[in-house]
């Protein structure tokens, strides 16, 4: 039993964890350089990875219903979480000017790179639908709370800063293409079979494409620097976060896929726009690459033990 979950396990991080590494290896040997990783970066956030999400959604049976109840345990789950990561951080970290930055890298995660990889290894199509409701709910949460945690707390949250968030939101490629997903299947509109097909290019080249870039934006060096406050982020974003809320899911009666996508999506490392954020509103951006970097690698490991325990207990 144990070696099936194993084995199981690998089948899913492996193929992840070879693209992250290629990915770094080909940055390293100059095959790729920034350049390239800020322009595919773009393409894949901007094109192919909304429409990824368009495609599954209006393919997807209608007849599937979302349960909305998990989505609200969830994302009540998830802002306790962050009421917790602040509690903690407040209690053993003494550089309150950090705070902050470890507060957004221990509660944001990369759901839709990272968690979506994951669902599409494990569920294959049939949980993407579902993993896209996810994360249009969380990618809102989280924009909301990371502008409320980096506002600097002698400062305060103004009209312009909320129209500005707001903003954010409606523009954000990801949110429009799951939408768009969703307005489609409801209405039941035709799509063109070659409109269809023509997508399904972008759609697939969307997930490799998204690893490689995360993987050549790993700095590793970056390491040795602010390792307490790495580590202390790192454990609450790819241990506590995935043991709390899947366990909370767990014995409120969550089951199936709804239980083994809040694992795939609460187990993902730090979200790469953690850095742009902090960067953007004056904190600590070096440690916030930091957190990103170790959550990125530890995560092929904490992924791989959670993924065997799931398979060992049939839960997915």
């Amino acid at each position: 039993m144990f070696l099936a979950a194993l084995n199981f396990s690998l089948e899913i991080t492996g193929p992840i964890c070879l693209l992250l590494f290629l990915g770094w290896l080909l940055n390293r040997i100059k095959f790729i350089n920034e350049q390239f990783i800020d322009t595919a970066s773009k393409l894949v956030f901007n094109v192919t990875l909304p429409t990824l999400l368009f495609l599954n959604i209006i393919k997807s049976d209608p007849n599937i219903e979302i349960n909305f109840s998990w989505i609200a345990y969830s994302l009540v789950a998830n802002l306790l979480f962050f009421l917790l990561a602040i509690l903690l951080t407040k209690l053993f970290i003494k550089n309150r000017a950090d705070h902050a930055v470890i507060i957004q890298g221990a509660f944001r995660g990369n759901l839709a790179i990272i968690g979506l990889a994951y669902v599409a290894n494990v569920y294959s199509n049939s949980g993407l639908a579902m993993a896209a409701v996810y994360v249009a709910f969380h990618v809102i949460l989280y924009n909301i709370l990371s502008v409320f945690i980096l506002t600097p707390r002698e400062g305060k949250v103004t009209p312009e800063m909320l129209f500005s968030l707001i903003k954010a939101i409606g523009k954000n490629p990801l949110i429009i293409g799951i939408l768009l997903g969703v307005f489609f299947l409801l209405l039941a509109l035709p799509v063109p079979g070659m409109m269809i097909h023509a997508g399904q290019y972008f759609a697939d080249m969307s997930l490799p494409m998204a690893l490689l870039c995360t993987g050549g934006s790993l700095h590793l060096r970056a390491l040795h620097s602010d390792r307490l406050s790495t580590c202390f982020a790192s454990v609450l974003k790819i241990v506590g976060a995935p043991l709390l809320i899947t366990g909370g899911a767990y014995f409120l009666g969550f089951t199936g896929g709804e239980l083994g996508v809040t694992f795939l999506m609460t187990a993902t490392p730090t979200a790469a726009a953690s850095y742009v954020m902090a960067r953007a509103m004056g904190a600590n951006a070096d440690l916030a690459a930091n957190i990103i970097a170790f959550t990125t690698v530890a995560s092929l490991i904490t992924y791989s033990v959670g993924i065997s325990m799931l398979y060992s207990f049939n839960f997915i």
